[in-house]
Parts: structure tokens; sequence; C-alpha cells
């Protein structure tokens, strides 16, 4: 037969591995760079979504309350009676208001018998059945502020000072 050549495999190269180098280069490569792009997008969202909590439904940056908080204690504790119909018959709260600012602190006091009277009206509307619930307490605490924070806003506060409403005693009898 006629000789042909034939070509040996070239043991050198392959053991040597010159052509395996350009290969795991060009793997890690796009593997870096989606490292990069996923850690350069998460923190970009974390960023977004933690600048998003610190603003208001309106869009505006929430101020954070200066100073520390200042109660002022609506004394003596209010009493009221239920709605005839009710197992209970009297309703005492003792109630404070919360604010970090000293000028609602001095229109809540300028204002007291204005929000004692609406307090008390609100208070005198409840029922023993909707009180007997954490949910129903909570709902007329809400109620309490929403009625405290208009006072502050009609006698010329600015109604988001008031923070919170606070029932220091609450019983029903």
């Amino acid at each position: 037969m006629a000789d042909i050549p034939t070509l040996e495999p070239a043991t050198e190269l392959a053991e040597s591995g010159p052509t395996d180098k350009p290969r795991k280069r060009s793997r890690l490569i796009p593997i870096i760079a989606a490292v990069v792009v996923l850690v350069g997008a998460g923190a970009g969202g974390w960023l977004f979504l933690r600048h998003g909590t610190a603003k208001s439904k309106t869009g505006q940056a929430r101020q954070v309350p200066a100073g520390p908080p200042l109660y002022v204690s609506l004394d003596p504790p209010f009493v009221t009676n239920f709605q005839p119909n009710d197992v209970a018959r009297f309703l005492q709260l003792a109630v404070e208001v919360m604010t970090h600012d000293a000028a609602t602190v001095d229109i809540i006091k300028a204002n007291d018998p204005v929000i004692r009277n609406n307090l008390l009206l609100l208070f005198s509307n409840q029922k023993y059945s909707d009180l007997a619930s954490a949910q129903g307490k909570d709902r007329l605490r809400a109620e309490a502020l929403t009625a405290v924070r208009q006072i502050v806003a009609a006698n010329g506060g600015d109604a988001s000072s008031v923070d919170a409403i606070y029932f220091t005693s609450f019983v029903m009898q």
C-alpha cells in the first residue's frame, strides 16, 4: 500500500494546556460581569427602597421629631355613661397626648376645655361590645387622635405635631 502520512497527536501541546487558559478566561469574564451587574442592581434597589420608606404618602420627606417626647395629661380622667342597653354602665379613661413640639403643648393646654368636650362626646357614644376587643380600643384611640389634631389645627397649630394619644387607664363597669 501506499504510504499515507499520518499525523501523530502532539503530546507536548496537550499536556501543557496553553489552549485551556483562554477558554477559562473567556468563561470568567461574563461571570464577573454578571456578578458586578447583580451587586450594582441590588445596591441600587436597596437605596431606592430605603429612600422610598423615608417619604410620607404625599411624597415629601417625613421629618423625624426633634427632642424628647412631651406628654400632656388631660386631667381629671374622663367618666361617661354607656348607652342604657349595654351591660356596663360607665367608662372611665385617663388620657395622655404625646407630641415633640413645645408650641403644640401650649395649644393643647390653652384649648383643654374644647378638647375635653369633644373627647367626652366621642367617649359617650361608644358601646361596650365595641370596646371589649383590642381593635375597638385602638379604633377609639385613633378617633381621639383625630379629634385632638382637628382642634390643634383649628387653633393655628400643626395637626401632625400631635404624635399619639395614650389611654393610661381604661375602666368599664
